[in-house]
């Protein structure tokens, strides 16, 4: 049995646009955590806390990041996240940026992440304006002009690439 299918033909003189707008689910996460990063540390909104060359970024890591602008690659990510996928909260974060426990001789076991760190870099978002709280505590969503900055920079990525 063989059967065919009719084909679309489009209309004489009807051609699809194929430019659209480059969006941040359109470029590698890697190259635009990295962009976003710089472009927070430039802007220079994000208030970076005095404790932050010291803290550990969870109960099971051993020492504090190496990086000293690993806060705005951190706030770079956490926004991309909840863009990505809204209704994130503090409690998501910790478990996204959990990990495995050592412990000697012990068998391993998983260990969240920090929640001050994850709360703290929320509010400075909210503050930038770049996410909100979902109503009912169902935890943050990018706003408008979140996605604007947001597509933004990832427009920059897609031009160079």
């Amino acid at each position: 049995f063989f059967f065919t299918f009719p084909c679309r033909v489009s209309p004489p003189g009807f051609t699809m646009s194929t430019s659209r707008g480059i969006n941040v689910k359109d470029v590698a996460s890697d190259q635009f955590v990295v962009a976003y990063a710089a472009h927070l540390k430039r802007i220079g909104k994000i208030e970076v806390p005095k404790w932050a060359d010291l803290v550990k970024t969870a109960s099971y890591k051993e020492l504090a990041p190496y990086d000293p602008d690993w806060y705005y690659i951190r706030a770079a990510a956490m926004a991309r996240r909840v863009y990505m996928r809204g209704g994130v909260g503090v409690g998501g974060f910790k478990k996204i940026y959990g990990g495995r426990k050592m412990r000697g001789t012990r068998p391993e076991t998983s260990a969240k992440g920090s929640g001050s760190i994850a709360r703290h870099i929320l509010k400075q978002l909210e503050v930038l304006k770049i996410v909100e709280k979902v109503p009912e505590g169902k935890g943050r969503r990018i706003t408008p002009q979140g996605q604007r900055d947001l597509d933004s920079i990832a427009g920059q990525i897609g031009e160079k690439s």
